[in-house]
């Protein structure tokens, strides 16, 4: 599959309710936590989105556009429907787009590579990761042709996104690592500190 048809796209408008506060701007080492999965989508991608329900601070970039959830508190499934409709209402040109968390700083773009040279987009609409028997809903593949079908379900109440992608008929693909597990994500305090630990060692 080409990049060029596939637009990056952080989900960043969660509440962090556990975390206690916005964790995208927590500071890991010398850097804040969403920017570091930026600088690996960057790598790889010529522009990318973020979806956001309240100011943030990140890289700055000319690759970088911003926006914000179409409607609040809808969760990632809205996100997504938010990255959708800007591809939409702008006319642009991206078949899929796929979306990355802001809490996980130790995933690195060659996962996401070795990812989508295992799909077969003849199989599904929708890929998720997978790694030691665990599901990553948020680590995902979605083609822009689900835009109504998402927003049907959104209007009726759905919220969840694993009920949702199964309903769907997501397919998974399972990702295999050596030494950091790059699907870390951090939800509380003592995950930061978890982190710095590893980040040290």
């Amino acid at each position: 599959m080409d990049h060029n048809n596939i637009l990056p796209v952080v989900l960043a408008g969660g509440k962090a309710k556990r975390f206690g506060s916005n964790k995208s701007q927590a500071k890991l080492k010398d850097k804040i936590l969403i920017d570091y999965i930026l600088s690996e989508i960057l790598k790889e991608f010529s522009s990318l989105l973020i979806v956001v329900n309240d100011p943030i601070s990140h890289l700055t970039s000319d690759k970088i556009l911003k926006i914000e959830d179409y409607k609040k508190n809808l969760g990632p499934l809205g996100g997504v429907l938010s990255a959708m409709k800007w591809v939409k209402e702008n006319h642009k040109n991206y078949q899929w787009i796929s979306t990355f968390p802001t809490d996980t700083p130790f995933f690195k773009i060659e996962i996401f590579n070795d990812f989508l040279s295992k799909v077969n987009e003849r199989e599904s609409e929708l890929f998720f990761m997978k790694s030691n028997e665990k599901r990553h809903n948020i680590f995902g593949l979605w083609s822009i042709d689900l835009i109504d079908q998402l927003e049907k379900d959104l209007d009726n109440g759905f919220r969840k996104v694993e009920k949702w992608a199964n309903n769907i008929g997501v397919k998974t693909i399972n990702m295999h690592f050596i030494n950091k597990d790059p699907f870390f994500n951090i939800n509380t305090k003592e995950d930061l500190e978890k982190a710095k630990k590893i980040l040290n060692d």
